[in-house]
């Protein structure tokens, strides 16, 4: 049974249990929250808020795609301790702790690989929002202490935040002193994708699917006869697949569901093969009767976490009892209708030398469909290839598969102390700036700086010197001048060697009249050249 009450102004749930006593004071905050220039602002407070009231360990910090939690195991003693730690240590930061948790932050970053979730949510929501976690923690170096300030007070309050307890009683003399502020609602996804169902390439060996669809307890039931579909056809029959999993993603009132399967090489094609007959099937509706039997199931266990955050999403707080009748009332006439929305939203990721769009999938936007018209700076060792950079935005051009990022939907700006610039788009698209590699590079960046917003700017630490692209001296000329100025140099070449063969002074007269000559040419060339270049833009 589940208890309702309030700690100072915090809604908090209690169910009695057993055992040590177990507490979450959890906030409704995540990545999704943070825009990519300040990315790991979260993750950052909540390991300073830890550091300052001590790590046991019974005791931890978590941040996820929309919520930061900070939960404890141990004696009523310790449970009312941590909490209230947590609570005066998010009011009070140990600022002079920045540098220190920065560094670490970054060695977890170091440490881990991108899930399949971060990739699929990259792909699908773009640079904003929820694909915010498809990214590092690129603002780290810019946070600032004011940043974590203002954070807090936005986000840590005791009207965002909610406590769960289970343990035998509610521990006494528990206060939860926290500021007040409002209920922040979970942000509206965004999508990248302009057409679905879509495909991407992957970059390891696996098969995933996702999809958005309205939260409900047909979506969960539909979870899990996935889940047993794929598991039956790709590992109990075809033994083709090792693992072959579902998992679900709450998004505010919509679900992200997530389907994994893992392949070796020489079964890219046969894994792929069978996830899409799977997807398909159930796509039209297809559904076994025996498998939906089984996904009924009246075995729930009561999760006091969940339903804490179903008390900060303001939905009703559901017993164990309640939540197995609503899945006992799901129809097949339910799961067709949430499994043709599912497979119409669906995304699929292919191993590495696969394609979907034999079956049907669009692939995943690559490229830009427009190009901005501004100033072209032609690129050194690329012919045809330029960079163009206008009032509003900027755009890499290399045959007809244009990439561009307007400044008005960019999401980031990263800038090395070498010059080199990148602009990450709302849409996830990049354009990478090199200006050794293009003629005039450096002016281009100035104007690049001149017209990014400063507030999307992160400076970026040295790169190291191998990083850092070197052009041939014979690349700094485009072909014409470099042809031209060869001609020059071999003709003097000739002159100086007849002159001293001969040794006679009007040959030295004729190389001082050809070199001028050639010299007057070139510079006639270039003038000409960057004439032509500005009709051209």
């Amino acid at each position: 049974m589940i208890h309702q009450f309030e700690v100072d102004g915090v809604p908090a749930i209690f169910s009695p249990s057993t055992g040590p006593t177990r507490a979450g004071l959890v906030f409704r905050v995540g990545f999704a929250d943070e825009t990519l220039p300040r990315a790991g602002i979260t993750h950052l407070l909540e390991h300073l808020a830890l550091h300052r009231i001590g790590r046991e360990y019974h005791s931890n910090g978590t941040t996820t795609v929309e919520h930061t939690s900070f939960h404890m195991q141990g004696s009523n003693g310790d449970v009312v301790a941590f909490l209230t730690g947590v609570c005066a240590a998010l009011t009070d930061l140990p600022m002079d702790r920045m540098p220190v948790e920065k560094d670490l932050l970054r060695a977890e970053a170091a440490r881990r690989r991108p899930s399949v979730y971060e990739r699929m949510a990259l792909w699908r929501h773009g640079a904003v929002d929820y694909g915010v976690s498809g990214y590092p923690e690129t603002g780290l170096a810019a946070i600032t202490e004011n940043d974590l300030r203002e954070w807090a007070a936005r986000y840590f309050t005791r009207d965002n935040a909610v406590l769960w307890v289970t343990g035998p009683a509610v521990p006494e003399g528990l206060r939860l002193a926290l500021p007040a502020g409002q209920r922040r609602p979970c942000p509206q996804p965004s999508s990248a994708l302009p057409v679905t169902p879509a495909w991407f390439g992957g970059t390891g060996d696996a098969v995933a699917w996702s999809t958005v669809v309205p939260h409900s307890p047909a979506a969960e039931v539909f979870a899990d006869l996935l889940e047993r579909s794929m598991f039956r056809d790709l590992r109990t029959v075809g033994g083709i697949s090792y693992t072959a999993a579902t998992s679900m993603q709450r998004m505010g009132p919509n679900t992200m569901i997530l389907g994994y399967a893992d392949a070796v090489p020489d079964s890219h094609q046969a894994v792929l093969g069978g996830m899409i007959d799977v997807l398909a099937a159930f796509g039209a509706g297809r559904i076994d009767r025996g498998d939906l039997a089984l996904s009924i199931r009246p075995d729930i266990e009561e999760d006091l976490p969940e339903q804490a955050l179903n008390v900060l999403a303001g939905r009703p707080v559901q017993s164990a009892e309640q939540r197995a009748a609503q899945i006992a009332a799901v129809t097949a006439d339910d799961i067709v209708a949430v499994a043709r929305t599912a497979y119409a939203a669906g995304l699929l990721m292919v191993p590495d030398g696969t394609s979907a769009q034999w079956a049907g999938y669009v692939t995943a936007p690559l490229w830009s469909e427009e190009t901005v018209s501004g100033t072209a700076y032609p690129a050194r060792t690329r012919r045809k290839a330029r960079l163009i950079v206008a009032p509003d935005g900027v755009s890499l051009v290399a045959g007809e598969q244009p990439i561009t990022v307007r400044f008005a939907a960019c999401a980031l700006y990263r800038a090395w102390p070498d010059g080199a610039r990148q602009l990450i788009g709302h849409d996830a698209i990049a354009v990478h700036i090199e200006p050794e590699l293009f003629r005039n590079g450096v002016k281009a960046i100035a104007e690049l700086d001149a017209r990014v917003p400063a507030g999307l700017r992160v400076d970026e630490p040295p790169r190291s010197p191998e990083a850092v692209p070197v052009v041939r001296l014979r690349d700094r000329l485009p072909r014409f001048e470099r042809f031209h100025l060869m001609v020059a140099l071999l003709i003097a070449y000739v002159i100086t060697v007849t002159g001293l063969v001969l040794w006679q002074e009007k040959y030295y007269i004729q190389l001082i009249m050809h070199v001028t000559f050639a010299a007057l040419a070139f510079r006639n060339l270039r003038n000409r050249r960057a004439q032509t270049q500005r009709r051209s833009t």
